[in-house]
């Protein structure tokens, strides 16, 4: 009987695990007064201010396939091309790029205005939204 009961309970908490993984939560510095209506806007370039203080959005490199598919609902080609359009049109960046969580926060931190999104937030940062 343990021998079904182990295996049986790994793989419960195997799968329960999945979802606390798939999560993504959209952060922001202080001075950024977002919504989470706004984070669609802010990454496709369409809001640039709020309240007088310029938003800065970063992407992170780990989650932005899942960041696309789950928030954006886009996939990487199209994000791609919305922002190469955007450079031509009206001179505008793409968002930086960061390579995991600890480098967006610490931007997030930093930056006035900063808007990121990471798997996992600490209890000291602004959370706009959890997908």
């Amino acid at each position: 009987m343990m021998r079904l009961i182990v295996p049986l309970a790994a793989a419960i908490l195997f799968f329960a695990a999945g979802p606390c993984r798939a999560q993504l939560a959209v952060i922001a510095h202080p001075s950024a007064a977002i919504s989470a209506e706004d984070v669609r806007d802010i990454y496709l370039g369409d809001k640039q201010f709020q309240g007088g203080v310029k938003l800065v959005p970063v992407d992170n490199a780990a989650l932005q396939q899942q960041f696309l598919a789950k928030v954006m609902e886009l996939d990487a080609a199209r994000y791609g091309a919305v922002w190469a359009k955007k450079a031509f049109r009206e001179g505008l960046s793409a968002p930086a790029r960061k390579s995991n969580d600890l480098e967006v926060i610490e931007f997030v931190r930093r930056t006035p205005g900063a808007v990121g999104y990471v798997a996992s937030a600490p209890p000291d940062v602004r959370v706009v939204q959890k997908y």
